[in-house]
Parts: C-alpha cells; structure tokens; sequence
C-alpha cells in the first residue's frame, strides 16, 4: 500500500510541477471514489470571527463559528469538490497557541490524513506562517496540507474568508500539491510553508513569498502551478521525510528557544536573560547579514560557553546569513525569517545534541534548494 501510494504521489507531485493533470490516478484512501476525502481542521482566528456589524472589518470577535458551520454554508459547492469532514481542533487566535499544541495539531492532521486524501487547516493569519511552516517540517505523510485563513471575518461585506476556504478545499482535493509539504492558500495565491511570510497587517494581499514567489494561484476552475518546493524532488523516497518525527521524541516539554533582535547600540540583556532563564537555543534577527552589536555579541559568546546554540538570521526580510561565515556555536540559518529558524532550531535540538548535524539540517531543509545534476 505504501509503495503504490509513493507512486502515485509522485505522479501526482511532478504533474502539478509542470501545471499538468494526471487522470486515472489516485492515492488511498479515496481511489475508484467521484471525489477525494478532505478533512478540514478549524483552529479559529479571523476567518471564524464574528464582527459587531457588518462593515466592523478591523472590530470583530474572532474564534466564534465552528468550523463545521463555515463549510456547511458552503454546501452544496463543495460536495462537487469533496467528501468533506470537520473536525475542531481549537478556536481562539492563531498567536495564542502554545508549542505543545503544535505538536497535538501535528498529530490531528497525521490521523486525518490515514483516513483522507488531504488535509485543510484553517488558522488565524497573525502566525499562519509559523503553523505552515511547524507542519511542514513535522507531518509525516507526503498527502496535502493546505492551510487558509482570512484578514476579514466571516460576517461582514467583502469578507475573503468564505473564498479562501473554498478555494482551500478546492486545491487540497486536487492533489495537486502532492508532495510539496504544506502550503498556505489565501487571497487566491498558494505559497510554499517555508518561504511565506505576513507582510501587511490589515490588507488583504498581505502573503508573500519574497523573491522565491507563489507556487500558484486559483483562477476559478484552474488551479495554475509554476514552481514546487524543493522537496518535491524526493517525492516517493524515505528522504522525503523530514527527521523531526514527533512520535519518536520524547513527549516532555520541547526545547526552549527564543529570539533576540539586534538594534543600534542593543544591550547583551536578552541574551543573558534566555540563557539564564533556560533557553536551549536563540535566535538573533541581524541586522543586515546578519549583525549583532557589540554588546550581544559579547553576550552570545558566554551562552555559548554555557551550552546554548544560536541561529543567525537577517532582520531584513530578505536576503541569507550563509553557515560558512559563522562560529562554532552559531548556525547561519540562510534565508530563514526569524520565527522560522526558531522552529526549526528547536526541532532540531528535540531530535540531537550533535551541532554539526544541526548544522547539515540548516544547510538542507533550511535552505531547500533544488538540486543541480
């Protein structure tokens, strides 16, 4: 059963690539049905709130419609799409979820997809990038993850969010993303979990993918492909699995890792206070390529005397801190936006000790680049 689902999800993934159909093929458990299974997870945020009146855009309730009420009030749109099943995971906003309920959203989405196709969860937009990004890095099936979410409530004039759910529904029984991780789908766009990023705090465009660019977009009935994340590569090997398997590290607290901005004239303060405080790790959100200032770093070479590992990242919002330019003890975490290299840094700390292969995960997963022959 495994081998014949690596097959076709790498049918599936390199016919997406190119913005192909593939026919005849599909993965279990849906194969021989009219529409795949879906499952869509609802974790709240904006796209489940309720506004005070209906032009209140900015001044709403968020976290107040179950997820199964949104997706019926779809119906019967999406029954041509899917077999369609909620479940609700949480209901609050995106920001107010706690490292430990990350791994329990990664375990829902990992037993969802054993019984579906593919998975959509929703989520507030605040730290969409975060969740895509821990799932991405942490589920273990290679069937699609679509997140979604809205910068308007369900309830008022020109809401985006009932769009985006559908369009998130859509994508996900297409299967077209087979094997590119999580994706993020709003406003139309679907982006890549490790590239994607909030640039805007109340339009409705706010999610970018920087100078990588979207993977696609949803016109409608056509759902366009022009790239694929690195990984699609690996699409039916056990590579393709990420080495941050929750089930197999221990179920106690995760690493503690925090992040530390640098600034003209910073103090080294924060950086000895996470590591006084317990802090496995830290990130530093440089200035340009990555810099810190006298104090922090003066600050950083004692914690990392005293066993903690750091992430180097650029505040800048593009561009890369390069692994060959930094020291033992300090990881260059590339391109990776701050809160990205968190995740990552603390995964990896849960799963070893070894800094070198920390270093060799940063230097892969981190950057996913294609491959060169």
């Amino acid at each position: 059963m495994r081998i014949a689902h690596r097959t076709t999800a790498l049918l599936l993934a390199l016919a997406a690539a190119v913005g192909a159909t593939v026919t005849g093929a599909s993965a279990e458990p849906g194969a021989g049905k009219d529409v795949p299974d879906v499952a869509v997870i609802g974790t709240g945020g904006t796209i489940s709130g309720v506004s005070t009146n209906r032009v209140s855009f900015q001044d709403y309730r968020s976290g107040q419609l179950a997820i199964s009420k949104m997706v019926d009030e779809l119906r019967p749109e999406v029954d041509g799409l899917a077999d369609v099943t909620t479940e609700q995971f949480g209901n609050k906003g995106s920001g107010s979820y706690t490292i430990a309920d990350y791994r329990r959203l990664t375990a829902s989405v990992d037993a969802a997809l054993k019984k579906n196709d593919a998975v959509v969860v929703t989520t507030g937009t605040d730290t969409m990038e975060e969740f895509a990004y821990w799932l991405d890095l942490t589920v273990r099936s290679d069937k699609p993850v679509v997140l979604t979410g809205s910068m308007r409530p369900w309830t008022v004039i020109g809401t985006d969010a009932p769009a985006n759910l559908y369009n998130a529904i859509k994508l996900a029984a297409s299967r077209k993303t087979t094997c590119y991780g999580t994706v993020v789908m709003l406003n139309d766009q679907i982006q890549a979990a490790r590239e994607v990023r909030k640039t805007n705090a109340l339009r409705m465009d706010t999610f970018d993918s920087g100078p990588t660019g979207e993977l696609g977009v949803i016109d409608q009935d056509n759902i366009r492909l022009h790239r694929a994340p690195a990984r699609v590569q690996k699409c039916g090997r056990s590579s393709w699995d990420t080495p941050f398997d929750l089930d197999t590290i221990d179920d106690g607290p995760l690493p503690k890792v925090e992040i530390a901005y640098s600034y003209q004239d910073a103090g080294g303060e924060a950086i000895t206070a996470f590591a006084g405080g317990g802090a496995d790790g830290i990130v530093t959100a440089g200035t340009g390529a990555g810099g810190i200032s006298p104090a922090m770093s003066a600050a950083r070479t004692e914690a990392v005397k005293k066993g903690v590992l750091f992430a180097s990242t650029t505040r800048t919002g593009s561009g890369a801190v390069y692994g060959s330019s930094t020291a033992t003890g300090v990881i260059g975490a590339e391109d990776l936006t701050p809160q990205k290299a968190r995740l990552l840094l603390l995964l990896s700390l849960a799963a070893t000790e070894d800094e070198k292969q920390i270093r060799e995960w940063f230097s892969t997963l981190g950057t996913a680049q294609f491959v060169t022959r």
